[in-house]
């Protein structure tokens, strides 16, 4: 008897991305710890710096002029988060769950700052 035809998509499993290990998902996530930080602390010091900057004196009798804000600037503002976010997404696909978690609270506080500037930027 004949052996009925099988079909290579039956046959075969889904494929499976083999997973890194541990000390690597540890070791790419230090990395990038190390790197949000310093992002982390220049825009917080830009953002107190050009607020200092820009505070207006209570006894200036001259009226405020409106200022203009270059779309670079709201690019950089807001995608800096949407890196961040992305970077996370493609950590947790990876399956690096350290990394993805340390890539997470990243994108929540440059989203944070980013919601700081955009207030400072608008008033």
């Amino acid at each position: 008897m004949a052996s009925p035809p099988t079909n290579d998509l039956d046959s075969q499993d889904t494929p499976r991305r083999e997973r890194p290990s541990r000390l690597i998902d540890i070791a790419v996530a230090l990395l990038l710890l190390v790197a949000d930080a310093v992002i982390i602390v220049a825009g917080g010091l830009m953002l107190v710096a050009v607020g200092i900057g820009s505070a207006h004196s209570p006894h200036s009798s001259q009226p405020e002029h409106p200022r203009d804000t270059p779309v670079l600037a709201w690019l950089v503002i807001w995608g800096v988060p949407a890196v961040a976010a992305t970077g996370a997404f493609v950590h947790a696909r990876l399956r690096m769950p350290v990394t993805a978690v340390v890539q997470s609270l990243f994108t929540v506080v440059c989203t944070f700052l980013a919601v700081a500037w955009t207030r400072m930027l608008l008033s």
